[in-house]
């Protein structure tokens, strides 16, 4: 270390993970400030119980932490974009957002203004200061939902855990001290957090979404009801009728206007191209040869790309299926993420 200890911000959410990499950066020597974001005003005691987590392990540590409440830019930025995303048709991704605005925007400029030097979070994904590349714990990498944050944003991070696999740190956390054994000892943190069973519970509370409406062929033909557009998403294929079906049928389409889903056999949910926009790129080119994936748990498929008047032609060497608008698609050359953009159409 150099003669001024630098300092690292912390983001800590009372899981292990963010736990695990605030114990190993203060033995590396940083010296350590921890961070919990307030998102949400939720009641069940949710804060409380992170809060609780993170107490105990900033005092084996003997650290100090901000709470740092976002709950208003959080509301605008990321909870109002996924309810309106189920409710005009597509489908969201709230954590490619909050990464973005939220803990690489806000948090960031919020540990830079306390005179931090780095902010360290516990995301699997690796950095170099200028890219994003995968982390070695396929099961676990994150940096397809980093591929959004601002490319200036990329010197300021820190991924500690990004070589290690996940059920070594949970082992790791057992036996280090009993502040991070309880955690181990929790449930796994729910996937969106604001999302505490299924998502239509959420989009209900701002709009009545069980009206039955049609449900249409290709041709346009009435085939079968459903029970409301926004409880599906492209590629679903079960709680609608299709009457005389004897294949499966998936939703290839959601009309909000008319609430009309349109449903087809596999082939139907066939993609070759997409078109994309709102661009985060990390390289300068305008065309290129990587490989895309179009949604998180998907292989990715090699493609071409064309970027032109702020949109990526995308051309997929091999078909997808069931393609979303309002995922996003990220570009990798290896691990290496070279850019991203959101799904607008499909073809």
């Amino acid at each position: 270390m150099n003669e001024k200890q630098k300092k690292v911000m912390v983001g800590m959410s009372g899981g292990i993970d963010s736990s695990v990499t605030a114990y190993m950066l203060q033995q590396e020597g940083y010296e350590v400030e921890g961070i919990y974001l307030k998102l949400h005003n939720r009641t069940d005691g949710y804060h409380e119980r992170n809060l609780g987590y993170i107490e105990d392990v900033a005092k084996f540590l003997n650290i100090k932490y901000h709470i740092l409440d976002l709950a208003n830019e959080f509301s605008k930025e990321v909870y109002d974009y996924f309810v309106d995303s189920y409710l005009t048709g597509t489908t969201p991704n709230p954590c490619v957002k909050c990464n973005k605005q939220i803990k690489f925007g806000s948090m960031l400029k919020f540990a830079k203004e306390h005179g931090a030097d780095f902010l360290a979070t516990g995301h699997y994904a690796k950095t170099d200061g200028e890219f994003f590349y995968e982390a070695d714990d396929k099961t676990k990498d994150q940096s397809y939902f980093l591929s959004q944050v601002d490319k200036e944003a990329l010197k300021y991070m820190m991924f500690p855990l990004s070589t290690y696999k996940k059920e070594d740190i949970v082992k790791f956390g057992a036996d280090l001290d009993v502040a991070y054994k309880k955690i181990t000892e929790k449930s796994e943190s729910q996937e969106i957090c604001f999302v505490e069973t299924v998502y239509t519970d959420v989009v209900k509370r701002h709009a009545n979404i069980d009206q039955e409406g049609d449900v249409l062929d290709e041709n346009g033909n009435i085939v079968g009801k459903h029970k409301g557009f926004a409880h599906y998403t492209i590629g679903k294929r079960r709680g609608f009728t299709v009457h005389g079906a004897h294949e499966p049928h998936f939703v290839t389409k959601l009309n909000p206007k008319d609430n009309t889903i349109v449903v087809g056999k596999k082939e139907s949910l066939e993609v070759n191209e997409v078109v994309a926009t709102n661009l985060n790129m990390f390289i300068d080119d305008i065309e290129f040869s990587c490989s895309v994936k179009l949604r998180y748990r998907s292989v990715s498929t090699p493609c071409t790309v064309k970027i032109e008047n702020e949109k990526a032609y995308i051309t997929l060497e091999e078909p997808a299926f069931g393609v979303a608008a309002g995922q996003l698609a990220v570009f990798y050359d290896g691990q290496k993420v070279i850019g991203s953009a959101w799904i607008e159409s499909t073809k």
